[in-house]
């Protein structure tokens, strides 16, 4: 059903942590390469007391779960992790190159959950970068190589991984290890009671601008994947397809989002390693940069700005005006800027 990535070179490569039998803890290599900058220390609460709810949801522009605490799950995204669950009922979608240019999700929710969510993989650096707009979120995930256990410790994030968690996660199904650990939401919050509210990202909704280009389809090319976003007229969203086929969901139909967003973001080696000794990305997630907004059958030009990490990412089109997204999911494909790399 997908394509030759999911053979087994394709597999190992993809992932961090040596397979081990049981239930136990994805382990990642200690070895380093070139030093990375390290994530930033946690800020405490991401909202003062007396901070007005906000009247529409800041990650999708709907009225739902306005005050719901915000969860991140990484998620795998490789051949045999399909069909993934609970990716379509995430908020925002974050697809991260890993190592061996392929990618993993980072998925966020908070106006709704799904009752499970996975295969749940091991978390990246990257992430630790991206997360600290959302505030002090939970942040769930299988685990990390011992010599990134500090920056989790330091990071603006509620862990809740399986070490801290594991109450709150199970294995399923007839995939093999690593590929069959789902976690339960709404257990993964009781263990983060304190998890932050959601707050401004730096996303806007409404009108779409007055000019774009008609567009039926847009493929994201990573060293080693390639993901594709369709536009449907009958479902009015873009539909996704991974390695040229079509991205379903376990809970059935395809996935894809209202609004995806492609994010050329420089990528360079980060100081960590899988056990075959390829590197572990580094996406470089502030700054300015150029994208691609696909939201109703169009392509808008536009661009990208992150002041820094505690600070959302905004997203404006040629001429300086805000880049509306289409209320409901988005997606953020992190892509390289310029030809696909492997660092």
């Amino acid at each position: 059903m997908r394509s030759v990535r999911g053979t087994v070179p394709g597999r190992v490569a993809a992932g961090l942590g040596v397979l081990v039998a049981g239930a136990a803890l994805q382990a990642c290599s200690d070895s380093e390469g070139p030093k990375s900058a390290p994530p930033p220390k946690s800020t405490g609460s991401p909202r003062e007391s007396g901070t007005p709810e906000p009247a529409t949801h800041p990650f999708t522009g709907g009225r739902k779960g306005l005050d719901n605490p915000v969860l991140a799950v990484k998620i795998e995204n490789t051949a045999p992790a399909f069909p993934q669950s609970g990716v379509k009922d995430a908020d925002i979608v974050y697809v991260e190159q890993v190592e061996g240019g392929e990618t993993r999700l980072m998925a966020v929710y908070s106006s709704k959950l799904p009752k499970r969510v996975g295969p749940v993989r091991s978390a990246r650096i990257s992430d630790l970068h991206i997360l600290p707009q959302f505030g002090r979120p939970a942040f769930a995930f299988s685990g990390v190589q011992s010599k990134m256990k500090k920056y989790i410790r330091k990071a603006p994030v509620y862990d809740i991984s399986q070490e801290k968690a594991g109450g709150a996660y199970f294995r399923s199904g007839a995939k093999p290890i690593p590929y069959n650990l789902y976690a339960d939401p709404k257990n993964l919050l009781k263990r983060a009671p304190k998890a932050g509210k959601p707050r401004d990202i730096g996303f806007r909704f409404g009108e779409a601008p007055a000019d774009g280009k008609r567009t039926k389809s847009f493929t994201a090319r990573w060293p080693a994947a390639t993901m594709g976003f369709t536009w449907s007229a009958k479902e009015k969203r873009w539909l996704a397809s991974w390695g040229g086929r079509p991205d379903r969901a376990a809970e059935g139909g395809r996935l894809g989002g209202k609004t995806v967003v492609i994010q050329y973001a420089k990528t360079s080696r980060s100081k960590f390693h899988d056990f075959l000794g390829s590197y572990t990305p580094l996406i470089h997630t502030t700054g300015t940069g150029r994208a691609v907004v696909l939201r109703d059958g169009k392509s808008y030009k536009a661009k990208w700005s992150r002041p820094s990490e505690g600070k959302g990412t905004t997203f404006t089109t040629a001429d300086g005006k805000p880049m509306n997204f289409a209320p409901g999911q988005v997606w953020v494909l992190l892509v390289n800027d310029g030809k696909p790399y492997t660092p």
